[in-house]
């Protein structure tokens, strides 16, 4: 991966003065999966023709590290389901100045294009895994293979990323009784793993968020009635707050919208599969990149001034709470996961 800053020396700074360096670029919204907590069973996803081709994503991508923006995480939807999508981390993966490549994703795709990630640059791969029982991984998923899963885990891990993590939502009287065999996986295969609050994005009609919140020191107080904790200074760029497992290799991650708002040291923005650049995963603030650089192609002065711009309406953070009526109505899988 090039990673040189020759020409790179521009910052973006928002008004509250946080330093953004890190875009996650959501490439569709489609997903194999439909995930109780991130989208409804019955899902209207956006027309491709209204998507951002992989060659604008590409561009823009470019001028995002030209404005100092040194980690791209790609997202969805499920990302490696998008036609052709290799060829956008290839190029991603040779921009000068970008230090971290890397892709979130539900790893039902892993098995056949793990080996493509690493070939392109990809360092990281966080993958999704809310269940390690095949019934309630089904349940949780509604479509979702969890040997499938596994398999793709496994595959990643004889291909040597630099990390590999685990993500997993949990929900009260769904999963939260698998947390200890969930971090107990993943000492067995020397991965990280973070834990995240479910958020309040979109209509779904599964079941009550607010009945199913299980804050992240519940989470914690579990995971503590068999492992020690050590706290540690590891940070990935995102919003986790991480702890050593005494005697393994494996760091716990808590995401904790609700019951520790992170957004002081917020370092993010996200670019829809649509185009809009998202300030706050949890306000509507946003600029239309795709109408500016469809209205002015090559032009990548427009897109900079652009981007600059947006750091004037960046919020503070956002106004989550654990009431079941959402805030924001766009699904997580519009979002960007």
């Amino acid at each position: 991966m090039a990673t040189s800053n020759k020409n790179h020396s521009e910052k973006l700074v928002d008004s509250f003065n946080r330093h953004i360096n890190y875009v996650r670029i959501s490439v569709t919204d489609r997903c194999d999966f439909r995930c109780i907590y991130c989208m409804s069973e019955e899902m209207e996803f956006v027309p491709r023709a209204q998507l951002l081709t992989l060659e604008e994503i590409s561009t823009i991508a470019h001028v995002f590290t030209l404005l100092g923006i040194n980690k791209i995480r790609i997202t969805g939807g499920e990302p490696l389901i998008r036609k052709n999508v290799i060829t956008l981390f290839n190029k991603l993966g040779n921009l000068d100045g970008l230090e971290e490549l890397t892709t979130t994703t539900n790893g039902s795709q892993l098995m056949k294009l793990a080996i493509p990630l690493k070939e392109a640059g990809v360092n990281r791969i966080n993958i999704s895994l809310d269940s390690l029982k095949p019934d309630r991984f089904k349940r949780i998923t509604r479509t979702g293979n969890l040997d499938k899963v596994l398999n793709g885990i496994d595959k990643a891990l004889s291909v040597g990323f630099d990390k590999i993590k685990i993500n997993t939502v949990i929900l009260k009287n769904r999963n939260h009784d698998e947390i200890i065999d969930l971090v107990s996986f993943a000492v067995m295969k020397n991965i990280d793993i973070s834990f995240i609050e479910e958020m309040p994005l979109g209509l779904i009609d599964d079941h009550d968020r607010t009945e199913m919140y299980y804050s992240s020191d519940e989470i914690k107080e579990d995971i503590q009635k068999k492992f020690e904790l050590i706290s540690s200074t590891e940070s990935t760029g995102g919003p986790s707050k991480y702890f050593q497992i005494h005697g393994s290799k494996t760091k716990v991650g808590f995401i904790s919208p609700h019951s520790h708002n992170f957004c002081d040291q917020c370092n993010r923005i996200r670019l829809t599969a649509e185009g809009r650049l998202l300030l706050c995963l949890g306000q509507e603030n946003s600029v239309d990149l795709k109408k500016i650089i469809r209205a002015h192609p090559g032009n990548n002065e427009k897109l900079k001034e652009s981007i600059r711009n947006s750091m004037h309406i960046k919020p503070k953070g956002h106004d989550f709470n654990t009431q079941d009526k959402p805030i924001i109505f766009r699904h997580m899988n519009v979002t960007g996961g």
